[in-house]
């Protein structure tokens, strides 16, 4: 595919990288040379200096022979403007970076009129992020695949964690519960191992499980880690991500506390939120946090406009008892820090951003992917068509790459498990976890 990118900020930028994984040819527009150069040194694309709502500079990438047109500038209206340009002069699909997620949920106004396919908000992402992990108090990270009937989890191990010390092959005969261990992050580098039956769990590793919606209610029982009921939640910051959140919390009958430094803001977000009690004060304030109960809370969600106050007050949440921590981070450098620091999650709007447009511009091939938090590699759901290599053999015969694990299907509306003797069958729905040198190769599975 020939694919123009408008923006070379960090969403552009990841975007980017992982489509130069996959032999596309990509063109990123900016008017920032600094940008492109960085982009030049570090990922194989072709750059153009310009502004990507001009026709000329359009013209001169090539979008009439484009596949895909992505728009993710800093300015909304730019991303629309761009968006709309493109698609008069023949690009065959657009998507717009947008702030205002009322042009999504609107069915009064048809966009694709406009010229733009798709929109995309980050802040949307991030509180529709935010929002599974508070439900999910045992784990730092889930994806659900076909509607929750087979999830993917993941867990740090820590001191009272019983599978610690033991491999693979024995928790699979010592838990008499479906799972499959798709992956083992560890906690001394950033080295992803996909797992075999001799693999043996180590204290801090980060392991994701496949599990079947029967198996959900037992899992934590690996991780050692008690399975909470959230109730109370305090949230550091007002903006839009932290009124969605707010929102939604209060809609669940969660009982939600807000932490706002701006003053005349309180007293908008106090009209606006009528279930959320909005306090006015300064986050870093220890003493404002324990005056307000902090310990009390069941989780800390740390979403105000900067990063490393939402990463220090997680981690006063998390000395005082807090289960839950979820800090919203700018800058991607920091997205390897989480487990290791203490804070459950961190999340980044700018790289949900970039994997949803790229589960976008993949879809057809693949059902469904998911970028795993703070791991190179992908969760693929794969749809299984007659005559293809991955139906051939018995899983153990298959011969699948080393960096690639299967971890389930989905029959009929239920989830099975792919042990050794399973056999997949045209009509499956197969989630494959894989490192990103071996997707191309785990797809001439699924292939005809």
């Amino acid at each position: 595919m020939k694919i123009i990118i408008a923006g070379a900020g960090e969403i552009g930028y990841h975007l980017a990288k992982l489509l130069s994984m996959e032999a596309h040819d990509i063109f990123v527009i900016d008017q920032n040379a600094q940008r492109l150069n960085h982009l030049n040194t570090h990922i194989d694309v072709f750059t153009k200096k310009g502004d990507a709502a001009s026709i000329q500079v359009l013209k001169e990438v090539g979008i009439s022979e484009a596949d895909l047109l992505v728009a993710v500038t800093e300015s909304q209206n730019t991303n629309l403007t761009i968006a709309g340009i493109g698609k008069k002069l023949g690009v065959k699909k657009t998507i717009a970076r947008i702030s205002n997620t009322e042009y999504i949920k609107t069915k009064e106004i048809n966009f694709s009129d406009s010229g733009i396919d798709y929109m995309i908000s980050p802040e949307e992402l991030a509180a529709n992020e935010i929002e599974i992990l508070v439900n999910e108090t045992a784990f730092n990270d889930k994806f659900d695949f076909e509607k929750g009937e087979l999830s993917v989890l993941g867990a740090k191990l820590s001191e009272g964690s019983p599978i610690i010390g033991a491999t693979v092959q024995e928790i699979n005969s010592k838990f008499n519960f479906d799972f499959i261990v798709i992956a083992i992050k560890r906690d001394t580098s950033n080295e992803i191992v996909i797992p075999r039956g001799n693999s043996v769990f180590e204290l801090n590793d980060q392991v994701y499980f496949s599990v079947p919606r029967e198996s959900l209610s037992k899992i934590h029982l690996l991780v050692d880690k008690e399975k909470i009921g959230i109730k109370d939640v305090m949230i550091l910051g007002g903006g839009r991500i932290g009124q969605k959140i707010a929102r939604r919390l209060c809609g669940k009958n969660l009982r939600v506390k807000m932490i706002e430094s701006d003053r005349n803001k309180c007293f908008d977000l106090s009209d606006e939120l009528k279930n959320t009690l909005v306090i006015h004060g300064d986050g870093r304030d220890i003493e404002l946090l324990e005056e307000e109960s902090l310990s009390n809370m069941d989780a800390f969600i740390a979403v105000s406009g900067n990063s490393e106050t939402n990463i220090m007050t997680s981690l006063v949440a998390k000395s005082k008892g807090v289960r839950k921590t979820i800090a919203l981070v700018e800058n991607m450098n920091y997205m390897d820090i989480s487990q290791s620091i203490g804070i459950d999650t961190l999340i980044n709007k700018k790289i949900l951003a970039a994997s949803a447009i790229f589960r976008h511009v993949r879809k057809g091939r693949v059902l469904a992917l998911a970028n795993l938090h703070n791991v190179e590699a992908e969760v693929l759901e794969f749809f299984v068509r007659r005559n293809t290599k991955i139906t051939e053999s018995k899983i153990k015969d298959l011969d699948l790459p080393k960096n690639s694990v299967l971890g389930g299907v989905v029959r009929k509306g239920k989830a099975l498990m792919t042990y050794g003797d399973f056999t997949i069958l045209p009509g499956d729905r197969a989630i494959v976890f894989c490192l990103p040198d071996a997707i191309s190769e785990v797809e001439k599975f699924f292939n005809n």
